[in-house]
């Protein structure tokens, strides 16, 4: 991908325009996430899993055809486990998924910094999930205290991540 084929937006200027809007439509998450995949830019219609320490869905999803959607995983902010690694960042980009954003933790940091997709996590850790075919998909969830739900949209880059119940 070269840069004209990169989306174009700020989330400034997003933010900007909606900063009074309390329809609850508009939502920012907090600064807590680190970038971690070969795009800091990306956005698309969000589809969700919630899962613990448990990546067996994350796993089916970007094994699935992305259709420029972001995936939000509901990793309930655990730091023992990564959801997300260097296999499934390289799925993520060869299935056509934007982005994942994972309240959690990833590893293999060097081959999701090489992926054409974006990654967002609160950190890294080396140590992989179990699977025991737990969690729950396409479901309303909480990421930082932020309702995200299937069909939002999530726009990232440098300066931050909102959702927007509709397409800005």
């Amino acid at each position: 991908m070269n840069s004209s084929d990169s989306p174009r937006f700020s989330t400034c200027d997003f933010c900007d325009s909606h900063k009074n809007d309390d329809s609850g439509d508009f939502r920012v998450l907090p600064p807590v996430f680190r970038d971690f995949g070969g795009r800091v830019q990306f956005c698309g219609p969000v589809s969700t899993i919630q899962c613990h320490e448990d990546n067996t869905l994350v796993k089916a999803a970007l094994d699935s055809p992305g259709e420029g959607r972001v995936l939000v995983v509901d990793g309930g902010g655990s730091l023992r486990r990564a959801l997300v690694g260097g296999n499934l960042a390289a799925a993520a980009a060869r299935n056509g998924w934007a982005g994942v954003l994972v309240d959690g933790c990833v590893r293999d940091v060097a081959e999701l910094a090489a992926s054409a997709v974006g990654i967002r996590a609160l950190a890294n850790m080396p140590l992989p999930t179990e699977k025991r075919g737990q969690g729950l998909r396409d479901v309303a969830v909480r990421i930082q205290g932020v309702w995200v739900r299937p069909g939002d949209w999530l726009y990232a880059d440098a300066d931050g991540t909102i959702i927007s119940a509709k397409a800005l």
